[in-house]
């Protein structure tokens, strides 16, 4: 079985109740579910979340969603407890599906369901490339440097990998570097396990919960996705999807 878990808490620092608002007359978590349940290789698509309220809207448009712990530090451990009440299986396959992506491509989900028909997948998540030189230099864009087999080699906010030898003209081609997209696939085993997994140095230090599982010997499989996806971290940014997507 692959199942899409949404993490979806009302609590938010920078944008309390992110969840319901009101993106084109619909909720931003109905949203993300709708585009979800398209994957056609998501058996089951559930919220799960610790507020009564985002529960209710999520029964209101006939969704599924399970309550969890408030006190989650991150969505992996929300997606850990979930697979827990769900009884899934070791082999299972959950992905976390990212809540405040509200037109999230279901190609995008279903590109990472793909990389777990090789059973020795354990975690897989989404890279893609550079659109503009600017981004690469960004600490908010996160970068990853991979092998030949593209398994994660490690992430950071830094500019990876470094070049020490410019070219003539002095400009580094945008394909040298890679973009993480925050997107993750895990099977139900592995989920537990990391979940248990204490706060690492190069976590602490970059900010980067996957670095936690590199540092522990798990091997990361991506896969390229090149489809422009648009997250809402403030309420600024729900200003400009709309405006973007306003002609839907």
């Amino acid at each position: 079985m692959t199942i899409g878990v949404i993490p979806a808490r009302y609590a938010s620092s920078r944008f309390p109740g992110k969840p319901l608002v009101d993106i084109l007359g619909k909720t931003m978590i109905r949203r993300v579910y709708e585009q979800a349940v398209k994957c056609d290789l998501l058996n089951r698509v559930v919220v799960a979340t610790d507020d009564d309220r985002i529960a209710s809207e999520v029964q209101s448009f006939g969704g599924e969603f399970v309550m969890t712990s408030s006190l989650h530090p991150s969505g992996t451990d929300r997606c850990a407890e979930t697979a827990r009440l769900l009884n899934l299986q070791g082999d299972d396959v959950v992905i976390n599906i990212q809540g405040d992506e509200p037109f999230i491509d279901p190609g995008q989900i279903a590109t990472l369901c793909s990389c777990f028909q090789d059973e020795t997948v354990e975690l897989a998540t989404l890279v893609k490339s550079f659109r503009q030189a600017e981004e690469v230099h960004r600490d908010s864009t996160i970068k990853v440097v991979l092998d030949n087999q593209q398994h994660a080699l490690y992430f950071s906010r830094s500019v990876i990998p470094f070049t020490r030898e410019l070219p003539a003209d002095g400009v580094i081609p945008l394909e040298t570097y890679v973009q993480h997209i925050g997107i993750y696939g895990y099977r139900a085993a592995t989920l537990q396990k990391i979940a248990l997994l204490s706060p690492s140095f190069l976590e602490n230090t970059e900010k980067l919960e996957q670095l936690r599982w590199l540092e522990n010997g798990y091997r990361i499989l991506t896969a390229r996705s090149e489809h422009e996806s648009f997250s809402v971290d403030t309420p600024e940014d729900l200003i400009k999807i709309s405006s973007h997507f306003s002609g839907e």
